[in-house]
């Protein structure tokens, strides 16, 4: 080989490596130890935050679940979902999906001071409310997971995919089946997701069409549902998602689809003939299986279209751009 085509292999390899280093640096993967060396008490911070709020409030867990899950189903996990409505950005604050019903936000504020404090410009939002979400479940007897970090914050909101990609209280399954299969999920996980309805409430809008017209529901649940849900007005009134065990993370939510008590259309048809009815009922059997699968299933959803490298931002504030 002459020094010529030896020096040109030599560049050659060079920017190979260049190369794959930039992609690398882009490309950064997620990872449980993230924050190990830039901010080693960021998953205590977050714990406590969200450890406090459950405290006063039992029905917060749910809202910390359902604010990462509406959170990821838009464009990623990337804490789109926490932007307020500015010049530029549409806030997803007031999809449907989200409007007067989504909470949490300042638990998550609440954390986000704290790490600022310690370790400012570090801790992405988006990382927040992923961590915030398993120690909700934690703080309600739910299981646990490692949870990967690294995540970085959206600059931009989008209320029209919000309003096309949330799942609806109303949704059948084949409909739901589909927005999970779009985000990579499968029927079995989009299951186990929904059994995170054992804990928390839902606005008499969402269920009363289901108590007052639905043939697959038990006469008696519909019943006492019905006292608190009038055919008019009282909107906003929350009934338990779960009769019996509204405020510990069990298996009871699937016990109540057998028993045709889904309170939601949408968890109804999780159990109603269909191809999801086998799981329902294996859950229903054993606690321990749906809590193994729900936490499979929150690692792989907060694992959706994440921001990392030198996409995004850190936001030092969760509701503003920088």
């Amino acid at each position: 080989m002459s020094f010529k085509s030896s020096f040109a292999a030599m560049v050659y390899a060079a920017i190979c490596i260049l190369l794959l280093l930039s992609f690398n640096l882009c490309e950064a993967q997620l990872t449980t130890s993230f924050y190990a060396k830039t901010c080693p008490k960021a998953l205590s911070t977050i714990q406590k935050a969200v450890s406090r709020a459950v405290s006063r409030e039992r029905r917060m867990a749910a809202s910390l679940i359902r604010l990462h899950f509406h959170d990821c189903f838009v464009q990623g996990c990337d804490a789109s979902i926490l932007l307020d409505e500015a010049s530029n950005i549409t806030s997803e604050k007031t999809a449907i999906p989200n409007q007067g019903s989504v909470r949490g936000f300042d638990v998550v504020e609440t954390a986000k001071r704290e790490l600022e404090k310690i370790c400012p410009g570090v801790v992405s939002c988006a990382d927040i409310l992923t961590v915030a979400a398993r120690d909700a479940s934690i703080a309600v007897c739910g299981p646990s997971w490692k949870v990967k970090l690294g995540r970085r914050d959206s600059t931009m909101a989008n209320r029209t995919l919000a309003n096309i990609d949330i799942p609806r209280p109303f949704d059948n399954l084949d409909t739901l089946i589909s927005r999970f299969a779009k985000k990579g999920l499968s029927a079995k996980e989009m299951v186990a997701l929904s059994g995170a309805h054992t804990i928390g409430q839902s606005q008499c809008s969402s269920f009363r069409n289901r108590i007052y017209n639905a043939s697959d529901i038990d006469a008696s649940f519909a019943s006492i549902r019905r006292r608190q849900c009038p055919r008019n007005g009282g909107n906003g009134t929350l009934a338990p998602l779960d009769l019996v065990t509204d405020k510990k993370f069990d298996n009871n939510y699937f016990k109540n689809l057998m028993q045709k008590k889904g309170l939601l259309q949408s968890d109804q048809v999780l159990f109603s003939g269909g191809l999801t009815d086998s799981i329902v009922s294996k859950y229903s059997k054993t606690n321990s299986a749906f809590l193994a699968d729900f936490a499979k299933a929150m690692v792989k959803m907060a694992d959706i279209q994440p921001l990392t490298g030198r996409n995004g931002i850190i936001r030092r504030v969760c509701n503003n751009v920088n």
